[in-house]
Parts: C-alpha cells; sequence; structure tokens
C-alpha cells in the first residue's frame, strides 16, 4: 500500500504554540514577560504561559530538566486536515499519541496529536484554538500573528535535507530560499520552508562538510513578531536594561527583510525579537540563494574566547549524538534545486 497522500496541506498550517522545558521560572517570567513584554499566566507552581494574542497560550513552560523547547505546536485550519496528516503519519508507521484533555487545556486547544520530530522535538497539531476573554496584560501594543502562525524556530542540522524531507511529507512544506554564511571560517548553509505565507516557519542550518552541531539545545532559536518598530526597539532596551545577554544586535536580514535582535534566553537558546518581514506571494516567488545572513547589523554582542571554547565543547560533544531524523517520515530527503 503506497503512503497516504491526498490534497496538499500547505497554507493551513500554521505555527500556533511551543513547549518548553525549564527549572528557571522566575528567570523566564521577567524574560518573558518584564523583558520581551508578553502576557504571563501562572497556572499552577509547575506550569505557566505567555500569550500574544487573544488565543489561551503561544508558549507553555513547564518544569524539568531539559532548558529547551520539547515540542512544536502545529495549528491546523479545520478536522480535516488533522485527520489528513494524521493519516500521513500513521500510513508511514510512525506511531501518534492523542493528547488528553488535560493535556489539550493546557495548550489551548480543543484536539492534540504528537508524533516525534527532527532533533527529537515532539510535534503536535492542533485544531480549535480556545480564545481567551481576559484582557491582554503586556508592555508590547501587539504582535503579529494571524494566517501565518506566530514566527519561526530555526535549528541546526547534520542532516538538513532529511529534516526537509521530513516537513515536505508532513506538512507539504516548500523551501523559500537558502543562505550561505562563512562564521569564523566555517561554512554554513541555511534552508528556509514555509508552510503558508509567512517567509519561514522552519529553518534549517547545516554546517558544510562536518558532521558536528555546535549547538546545546534542539532549537538554535525562535522569533516572534512585533507589530510596531517602537514595540521592537522598547525590548530590545529592557532586554538590555534588566541584564539579559543579547546575542545578536539589531539588523536586518538579506532574504525575508526582517529587522530583528536576538537575546539569549533563560535556557539557552535564542530568541529573536522580529519586525516587518516580507510575505511571499505564491504566484511569483522563485527560490533563491543569498550571500551572508544580514545587509547590516546583527553583530555577535559579548562574545569571548571563552564563548568559543564552549561552542567547540558542545560541538565535540554532538559527536556522540545520532541525530534523530524520524527516517520513515524523511525519507531519502529533499536535496537542494
Amino acid at each position: 500500500m503506497s503512503p497516504h497522500r491526498n490534497a496538499s496541506v500547505f497554507g493551513a498550517v500554521h505555527l500556533g504554540h511551543l513547549v518548553i522545558e525549564t527549572e528557571r521560572f522566575a528567570d523566564w517570567r521577567r524574560f518573558g514577560a518584564d523583558a520581551v513584554g508578553m502576557h504571563h499566566d501562572a497556572l499552577d507552581t509547575g506550569l505557566m504561559r505567555f500569550r500574544l494574542d487573544d488565543r489561551e497560550c503561544r508558549f507553555l513552560l513547564r518544569r524539568g530538566p531539559a532548558e529547551d523547547v520539547v515540542a512544536t505546536g502545529w495549528h491546523l485550519d479545520d478536522h480535516t486536515v488533522f485527520e489528513e496528516i494524521e493519516a500521513r503519519v500513521r500510513a508511514h508507521g510512525v506511531p501518534v499519541v492523542h493528547g488528553t484533555a488535560e493535556e489539550a487545556a493546557q495548550r489551548g486547544v480543543e484536539r492534540l496529536l504528537r508524533f516525534p520530530g527532527p532533533k527529537g522535538i515532539t510535534q503536535e497539531i492542533c485544531t480549535t484554538p480556545l480564545r481567551s476573554a481576559l484582557p491582554l496584560r503586556m508592555l508590547a501594543s501587539g504582535w503579529v500573528t494571524g494566517d501565518a502562525g506566530m514566527g519561526h524556530v530555526a535549528i541546526t542540522s547534520t542532516r538538513p535535507t532529511q529534516v526537509r524531507g521530513y516537513f515536505g511529507t508532513v506538512f507539504d512544506a516548500r523551501l523559500t530560499d537558502c543562505i550561505d554564511e562563512t562564521i569564523s571560517g566555517v561554512k554554513l548553509k541555511i534552508r528556509f520552508l514555509r508552510v503558508n505565507e509567512r517567509h519561514h516557519s522552519p529553518a534549517v542550518a547545516a554546517v558544510r562538510g562536518l558532521p558536528i552541531d555546535p549547538v546545546r539545545t534542539r532549537v538554535q532559536h525562535l522569533n516572534i513578531q512585533a507589530a510596531t518598530l517602537d514595540d521592537l526597539a522598547r525590548s530590545y532596551q529592557r532586554v538590555h536594561e534588566l541584564g539579559f545577554d543579547m546575542a545578536l544586535s539589531v539588523g536586518r536580514h538579506t532574504n525575508d527583510k526582517e529587522l530583528s535582535y536576538y537575546a539569549r534566553t533563560p535556557s539557552g537558546f535564542e530568541w529573536e525579537v522580529g519586525w516587518n518581514p516580507i510575505v511571499v506571494d505564491e504566484s511569483t516567488w522563485q527560490p533563491a540563494t543569498h550571500q551572508g545572513i544580514s545587509v547590516w547589523g546583527h553583530t555577535p554582542v559579548g562574545r569571548t574566547v571563552v564563548d568559543a571554547l564552549d561552542r567547540f565543547r558542545a560541538g565535540a560533544r554532538s559527536l556522540a549524538r545520532r541525530e534523530e531524523t524520524v527516517p520513515a517520515l524523511s525519507g531519502a530527503g529533499i536535496p537542494d534545486e
């Protein structure tokens, strides 16, 4: 029997929520609410949430040792799309688990299914996000979510074609473009994938010719989009004033033209706050390769020799870890055009 694959789900998939596991609740509350400017809700001693809009949950933080993103949640347009993706995953022999009513409520959704994803990040699909009647209490004037989803997630990989194959099989992801970049003599290729009109929802960075992943966390960075330039500038100022580390200063990207900065979260991965990226026009868009990640800015902040040695040690340790790609859904992978 051939693997299940009916109508394309492209455009009906949106990055909806992320699950972060951490023991650093106090630091995360200061970072998310007081620095970045999101709405914060404490659920109990082991759970808290951040909101960006009228949905009950955009970030679910639970107590645990990972200090990392452990699940990516994709909100789907309707139950038909949900069932199409579930059938695809099952047809490839990959196990799926239906979330309990309590787990769905924690994420503010009606229906929840999870299955394995690249880099050991669980993929969750959901329908019918719940709306909160409570007013937002946040320092930002707003965040851009809507049909394009809430932002993006970037990972590093030693097997990028397999990761691209995974997102192609499950979500009909399309290649938007690529960036070739050299950092400290190391050549990188970054592939940007879209599942709707947002320029990219997953991004996959690969070190060319080296079997080393220099990033300790599964996620290298995540992104949310500020509603105004003033929101971006004010959050940048608050991150500095509250003493959180800045990874990259304000700059503008070559491919999606987004103005952004990168802060370092209490768990160690980076958090990008961006503003005004381009929106893809499916009728005219053609993938291209850009040289360098930024038109200007995005300069490293506070990097030292000790930081470089720590990254080298993390990369060396990664040689002992087998990268998870979920072969049944990745197949032979999708090479660059």
